[in-house]
């Protein structure tokens, strides 16, 4: 019984991600995403149905297990554009140390400004990594766990949905800043997003998100008990 319920949740993800693809093609919108728009039908149709989430996620394990090779599959337009990030290895990592440090201290300082308890500012604290490093950060720290998977989720779909209106608003032209912005801000989802447009880019955002993963880990535990 769990196989086949594995298979259908399979089913319908893969269905409402291609029909959100088709959308998202036809509409030339960055708000028809079909990383939002198809999270949004699948919460929908649990809640609808009544499914809990454990159940949807016999299948969603499955998919989840390809996270991993999907992001290693990212490494592939760094060998093709080696020699520019190279030459672009200093103020790439130097940008990305200060991007890492803006995300923690500014998140953190908003969600104590706003009230909340240190358990839910431990979460944001790690919003800017992908999802398995903030969850590590977070429970070594003592925060929600869930929480920080959820903060993970905005950080990444957020960035996704605007920075091209963030680009343009700060006229941010170049490749380095463009790559760096993203990557140290909206991981891999920002970057799978900003290598469709420009592999550049995209290549700069993979080694900036990769770089940010080390450098939030070790910053955010000095930084949270200085902020907290």
């Amino acid at each position: 019984m769990s196989t086949l319920t594995g298979i259908f949740m399979i089913m319908l993800t893969a269905a409402v991600y291609r029909l959100s693809l088709y959308i998202h093609r036809k509409a030339e919108s960055p708000w028809t995403l079909p990383i939002l728009t198809s999270t949004v039908v699948i919460i929908a149709f649990l809640a609808f149905f009544k499914i809990p989430y454990d159940q949807y996620m016999i299948g969603g394990e499955w998919i989840n297990e390809l996270l991993g090779p999907a992001v290693v599959a990212l490494a592939y337009p760094l060998y093709i554009h080696r020699r520019i990030l190279v030459k672009l290895a200093l103020p790439l990592l130097a940008g990305t140390a200060a991007g890492a440090f803006t995300g923690v201290v500014s998140g953190v300082s908003m969600a104590k400004w706003a009230g909340f308890g240190p358990e839910i500012l431990y979460a944001v604290s790690a919003k800017s990594v992908t999802t398995p490093v903030a969850i590590v950060i977070t429970e070594s720290l003592g925060g929600i766990t869930s929480l920080a998977a959820v903060m993970v989720m905005i950080a990444g779909i957020g960035g996704a949905i605007i920075h091209s209106y963030i680009f343009r608003l700060f006229g941010i032209h170049s490749h380095l800043g463009r790559g760096m912005g993203m990557g140290s801000a909206s991981h891999a989802i920002g970057t799978a997003e900003l290598m469709k447009d420009n592999q550049i880019e995209g290549s700069i955002s993979t080694v900036a998100m990769v770089a940010s993963a080390v450098l939030v880990s070790l910053i955010t535990p000095l930084l949270v008990l200085w902020l907290v």
